[in-house]
């Protein structure tokens, strides 16, 4: 899809995502002390939110103008004098991350599904945009979802499992610090099901 087809989809709908942030990003920069963060293809901002919540500063980027604009007014709404510590802005994931290189303590890519040639170039964009210490964190619609979860992308090329994003940061400047397949529970209208996810912790060296 691109950027029309996701100002399309955002349009149609008052919010596409849940106002919650996902699952992982909760439990994993919970437990991170707060600083400087760039959210890649933040979608409606539900991530970057929850964060400026918990204390970051957040550039929140998206290349669909509609998802950024919305992102800009939950923000607004929910963070009141806090919303100033949130950056929304429109850009494109595969460029040079907005910020400059080693700008940001983390980096996050919460269900940026990419084929693989786009996907290691926003994958090193957001490398080059992290402080040497910093954390590089991938959630994302793991491959064996198609035959052993539910829900996602039917497309096995912007699939990746967590042996995969491990492979595609190979020569760049981080080391894994954890390379996951996590279970997701998701409601639906025939019950709980699970979403296999792929959760991945690079540290910048």
């Amino acid at each position: 899809m691109d950027a029309a087809d996701w100002d399309a989809r955002y349009a149609a709908t008052d919010l596409v995502w849940s106002a919650t942030p996902n699952l992982w990003v909760a439990e994993i920069v919970g437990g991170l002390p707060p600083g400087r963060a760039l959210d890649v293809a933040a979608g409606e901002g539900r991530n970057a939110i929850w964060m400026v919540e918990q204390g970051w500063d957040v550039v929140a980027a998206d290349y669909s103008p509609v998802a950024v604009d919305r992102m800009r007014r939950l923000a607004a709404d929910r963070l009141g004098d806090r919303a100033a510590r949130l950056t929304a802005l429109v850009a494109d994931a595969t460029q040079p991350a907005p910020g400059g290189p080693a700008a940001y303590d983390l980096v996050l890519f919460s269900y940026l599904q990419l084929p693989e040639d786009e996907w290691r170039r926003a994958l090193r964009a957001g490398v080059e945009a992290t402080r040497v210490g910093g954390r590089v964190l991938v959630v994302a619609h793991a491959l064996r979802n198609l035959t052993e979860g539910w829900g996602g992308p039917s497309d096995p090329a912007v699939l990746h499992d967590p042996d995969d994003v491990a492979a595609s940061a190979e020569g760049l400047a981080v080391e894994v610090e954890s390379a996951q397949l996590r279970r997701r529970p998701v409601s639906t209208e025939d019950g709980e099901r699970e979403a296999l996810d792929t959760v991945v912790i690079l540290r910048r060296r």
